[in-house]
């Protein structure tokens, strides 16, 4: 856990400040436009959400090796599955707790799937996001422990200003990061992301998370409309 994460060849020809400068550029730059997407209202927010995409497209593209490289690989798989039992189990916790303050809102069976795969395939998202662009980067310029506080506050503040989702963000980024650095693999934590966000729209009133919103569309949802709204993707969240 305590090694750097392994550079791209032609990165690896550069001198270690030049690849460090380039690194910070890239996260400033991603970050920089998924801030802008949270913040600027509608019509431009669409806009800079497909520019934002483009961007950091783009810079996973002209430093992509592989999907394994990524996280996305089927080793360690089974070893770092503990995250999903963890995540069920608290889950499980949640429900029946919601159940016991009438706070449960389960829907229809048939409905389960369409109004939440895309959560789920925003989940995987935002996990791609945080580990195989952002943590992989910071992880280069900073120590191992530094790198995962570091990415978590980012993932944190990109969740401001929902007072239950910045707490909540900030120590599954914790979480995360860590399992990240030592398994190297992405797809327990999408499916334990997608576990736990799903079960709290489920579980919590509307106008304690207003519908999942953050940034400016969570300050201009008001609490009535929080009530009956669908639950947004997150930070980058198609608007």
């Amino acid at each position: 856990m305590g090694q750097a994460a392994a550079l791209p060849p032609a990165l690896d020809e550069l001198p270690l400040k030049r690849r460090q400068r380039r690194e910070i550029v890239e996260i400033a730059l991603a970050y920089g436009m998924i801030l802008l997407v949270i913040w600027t209202p509608p019509p431009w927010q669409k806009l800079l959400w497909y520019t934002a995409a483009a961007v950091i497209t783009s810079l996973i593209a002209l430093r992509f090796e592989s999907w394994s490289a990524m996280g996305v690989r089927w080793g360690n798989l089974l070893r770092s599955s503990w995250v999903v039992a963890v995540a069920l189990g608290v889950a499980a916790a949640i429900l029946m707790a919601a159940a016991r303050f009438h706070t449960l809102r389960l829907p229809q069976p048939f409905h389960l799937v369409d109004r939440y795969a895309g959560y789920a395939l925003w989940a995987c998202a935002q996990q791609l996001l945080l580990q195989g662009f952002f943590m992989s980067r910071i992880v280069r310029v900073m120590k191992p422990g530094q790198a995962v506080v570091a990415a978590a506050i980012l993932f944190a503040a990109a969740h401001v200003p929902n007072p239950l989702l910045v707490p909540l963000t900030l120590l599954w980024g914790l979480i995360a990061c860590l399992h990240f650095l030592r398994y190297r693999n992405l797809i327990p934590l999408a499916v334990a992301h997608a576990i736990l966000g799903i079960v709290l729209t489920m579980t919590l009133p509307g106008p304690e998370h207003r519908a999942m919103r953050v940034g400016l569309g969570y300050l201009r949802l008001s609490d009535t409309s929080a009530r009956s709204a669908a639950p947004v993707r997150g930070a980058l969240a198609q608007p």
